[in-house]
């Protein structure tokens, strides 16, 4: 049997340049197993790493249970399974720590005592690393690679991309307007760039800005979504709830599993250039309410929301992306209003918080607020009570890159308490950031202890969600319009 690929090893873009395009997969709980008919076996893959290869050769289907029992002698484990098509018994021998051999036939009875082999199974065991210990095996590169959110060039994979993945070793990547045209193409590019990270040890983040309203960016026709401003009018959680599982559910179909969304921000000042209609409402109370329940359902789809822009963007009068904005307010007036609903959110369970470009002189003179200690520590994790994932927004965005040099403000971001920097383009801007970050390290600047805090949040998310870095086949866009028209039609 002429099988070229090796459990715990091959990846899944290897498989298929032996094999082709599976027939079908199936995603489980365990993994996603790929048929191959032709070749008679399945393969299990989990993080796109095959661990499961299973042979169902018709010459192996001629051995008998007695005959395993008498080669092989009393199995280490039996297991039994059994559904609406299959009642099997599972023979599991131990072939060394890393590996088991699993005989499956169907289960003896009284009328057929030595049935005969129905497939064998090998198995890459995962070895029981705790994450302090996955944490200990990856070299300082991996990690501040793990802090790293990174926008990639055009609509198809370059070998820039691939340096940033391969090389670099970027624990995210962000798509923006520039990188999506149609359905396909988008998925294309998604699936090419997890295949890159296969040999990886951390699946990817891929996130998107798909908030509803204007800042919609998936492709496909889909029906427009109506803005926060709109769903505030609405002022109904549950319908909030509902938006926000189409929310995930749109993301999740292109293979993203984190949505920056929802927005809090409280539009308190209606001369604000960037935010408007992208705030629920000017009402704290009622953008805590319809946020959560938003937040909450793009959480119900298993998709990762970010709540934002901390610590509140609504009463700025210039937009960060073209400069660095001023909000001359004390932290008691922020707890009066932009706090309000972040402070909720946080309370019923947010898990990411992007950080605005925002410079608050009368809490911190020296640094806006996504390179500030008081901001992101003092305020954010220990009066909020804040433990998640802490993400800048944009570090490119003229408010940073038009009055700082990227790679300091990155090291000072990270210093001042942020786990993730966002550097959404150019990238000699996001290799900078990370050559400035190793540095800091290296110079005692940064403690790896602080790097090593950072991405056991990091990794503590993506177990939780139990992210992998699987392929999306293809995007049912008359589904995902359909289900989004019955939301909208039942208001």
């Amino acid at each position: 049997m002429d099988v070229k690929v090796i459990a715990g090893e091959t990846g899944y873009e290897e498989v298929t340049k032996l094999f082709g395009t599976p027939e079908n997969i199936e995603e489980t709980s365990v993994g996603d197993f790929a048929d191959f008919s032709e070749r008679q076996i399945t393969i299990g893959f989990r993080n796109d790493i095959a661990f499961n290869l299973r042979s169902f050769n018709q010459e192996l289907q001629g051995i008998h249970y007695q005959e395993v029992i008498d080669r092989l002698g009393e199995p280490g484990e039996i297991k039994f399974f059994k559904d609406t098509e299959y009642d099997q018994i599972i023979l599991i021998y131990q072939v060394n720590a890393g590996f088991q051999l699993k005989w499956i036939l169907d289960k003896p009875t009284n009328k057929e005592p030595n049935p005969t082999l129905h497939h064998i199974s090998v198995v890459a065991l995962e070895p029981s690393t705790t994450l302090p210990e996955k944490i200990e095996s990856m070299s300082l590169d991996e990690k501040i690679g793990q802090m790293i959110f990174a926008g990639v060039e055009g609509t198809e994979p370059n070998k820039l991309a691939e340096q940033l993945i391969q090389g670099y070793k970027v624990g995210g990547i962000i798509f923006n307007s520039e990188n999506i045209t149609d359905s396909s193409k988008t998925l294309a590019y998604l699936n090419a760039l997890k295949a890159k990270n296969s040999f990886n040890k951390v699946p990817l983040f891929f996130g998107i800005d798909q908030e509803g309203g204007r800042i919609s960016k998936l492709p496909g026709n889909l029906i427009d979504i109506p803005s926060n401003l709109e769903v505030g009018k609405k002022n109904d959680p549950t319908f909030s709830f509902e938006l926000g599982a189409i929310l995930g559910k749109l993301v999740k179909a292109y293979g993203f599993n984190i949505d920056f969304a929802p927005v809090l921000d409280v539009n308190s000042n209606p001369k604000n250039p960037v935010i408007g209609d992208r705030s629920f409402a000017n009402n704290p109370n009622l953008v805590s309410e319809l946020g959560v329940a938003t937040m909450k359902g793009i959480q119900s789809v298993n998709i990762i929301p970010t709540i934002k822009h901390f610590p509140g963007h609504g009463d700025t009068s210039v937009d960060s992306h073209l400069e660095l904005p001023t909000v001359d307010k004390s932290i008691e007036e922020l707890e009066e209003l932009e706090l309000i609903p972040f402070k909720k959110a946080i309370n019923e369970g947010a898990e990411m918080v992007m950080v605005a470009h925002i410079l608050l002189p009368k809490i911190d003179q020296d640094f806006p607020s996504s390179m500030s200690r008081v901001i992101m520590t003092d305020i954010l994790r220990k009066k909020l009570g804040y433990d998640g994932i802490i993400i800048t927004d944009d570090m490119t965005m003229d408010a940073i890159a038009g009055n700082y040099d990227i790679g300091s403000a990155a090291v000072k971001s990270v210093v001042a308490g942020s786990d993730i920097i966002m550097v959404a383009h150019d990238y000699e801007k996001i290799v900078k950031v990370i050559s400035a970050l190793k540095e800091a390290v290296e110079q005692g600047e940064i403690q790896e202890e602080r790097i090593n805090d950072s991405v056991t949040r990091i990794l503590q998310i993506k177990e939780k969600y139990k992210m992998k870095d699987t392929q999306v086949e293809q995007v049912n866009t008359n589904a995902l319009r359909r289900e989004l028209g019955q939301v909208l039609e039942s208001q």
